[in-house]
């Protein structure tokens, strides 16, 4: 799972058509630069490497105000769209992933219909449960660390994990089944871009 991908198309697919730096912005206003590989130069070479894949169109548009080159600005084609909602899919049902992975699919699930959300949402449940089950196979937390040494504090570790996703999951299929937000094809939502030239006050600081 490529985290700057399904960032990147995300933040795209927001605007209809950005260039890089709208793109950047946006992605510094969530806060991903603290949480995922979203860097300026990880930003840009997603941009221009999924242009070369089909999965966004460039455009030309007119030069920068600095004088510098034309400015592209990018839009999703139709395999952009699928691959967005494919990462899209895949992270909010995953359990193993990485927390940028799950922190990006949290951040666009409205772009699903609801019920569709809480479905993939409880897929992860249930993967989750399954996992703690493989690792009681040979762990049981009653019994404490102890019993497999100080190795048996890598098992704890994992049950804990596994049992606070689980929990927060259950909250966030909780609060999603009795209303909250507003999903795809319910009507306007949350608009999460900032308006083109205004300054960023959560982005990193000189």
């Amino acid at each position: 799972m490529s985290t700057i991908r399904l960032l990147v198309l995300g933040a795209v697919r927001q605007h209809g058509r950005a260039h890089g730096y709208q793109v950047r912005n946006d992605l510094e206003y969530w806060g991903a630069h603290e949480w995922s590989n979203a860097k300026p130069g990880s930003i840009y070479h997603a941009l221009k490497q999924m242009a070369k894949q089909g999965m966004l169109l460039a455009h030309e548009v007119a030069p920068s105000t600095a004088g510098g080159p034309p400015r592209t600005e990018y839009e999703l084609t139709e395999a952009g769209g699928a691959e967005y909602f494919r990462l899209l899919r895949e992270a909010l049902a995953s359990f193993d992933q990485k927390m940028d992975v799950l922190s990006a699919a949290i951040g666009f699930m409205v772009d699903l219909p609801r019920a569709e959300a809480v479905a993939l949402l409880r897929e992860r449940l249930g993967k989750l449960s399954g996992w703690r089950r493989s690792v009681t196979e040979y762990y049981v937390p009653e019994g404490g660390a102890g019993q497999l040494g100080h190795i048996g504090e890598i098992m704890g570790m994992w049950v804990h994990s596994a049992d606070a996703e689980a929990e927060w999951t259950r909250g966030l299929i909780g609060r999603v089944e009795g209303g909250a937000y507003v999903f795809a094809g319910e009507g306007e939502g949350f608009v999460g871009v900032l308006p083109l030239g205004t300054e960023n006050p959560y982005g990193p600081r000189p």
